[in-house]
């Protein structure tokens, strides 16, 4: 199952009046539930291999937590440029760590698989990287934010 096909599955889940979900396919398995302490979702996806970890989140969103995302970014077009939307629900860091200079800043221009900042998920940093070359024209979250699935987090020129 890649992540688009869990991107819509999520969409169809909060959309629907289900209050649990749970599929299987090989060695991969995704759980969903609704209403799990006081009307949060909570959405677990891992290969079976390994042990699941719920992502706890408002039914307005809803993430997965798997293994790390690697350029699962939707693009989509806006007035100034394409932006580049958060693949999941998390904290946005700009850098590695707090001594460590930014990914990328305004101006840069950033190769196709440059990582562009981390989104932390139940202390699982994930790497966002770009799916083309571009330049970046603005970021729109500002370092430690909390981002939800789907925000816009860049706005890119493509190359």
């Amino acid at each position: 199952m890649d992540f688009k096909d869990i991107k819509e599955l999520i969409r169809v889940f909060d959309k629907s009046e289900l209050n649990k979900l749970r599929i299987k396919e090989g060695e991969f398995e995704i759980s969903m539930q609704r209403g799990f302490e006081g009307g949060v979702t909570a959405v677990a996806a891992a290969p079976m291999v390994q042990a699941q970890s719920p992502i706890q989140t408002s039914t307005a969103s809803t993430s997965v937590a798997s293994t790390p995302v690697n350029s699962e970014d939707k693009v989509s077009a806006s007035l100034n440029g394409i932006t580049i939307n958060a693949p999941m629900v998390g904290t946005y860091y700009s850098s590695p760590s707090p001594d460590s200079p930014a990914f990328v800043g305004i101006g840069d221009t950033v190769r196709k698989g440059q990582t562009l900042c981390i989104l932390e998920a139940m202390k699982i940093m994930n790497e966002v990287e770009a799916e083309f070359d571009c330049k970046i024209i603005e970021i729109l979250v500002q370092n430690g934010s909390p981002v939800e699935y789907d925000m816009p987090i860049f706005i890119v020129e493509k190359i």
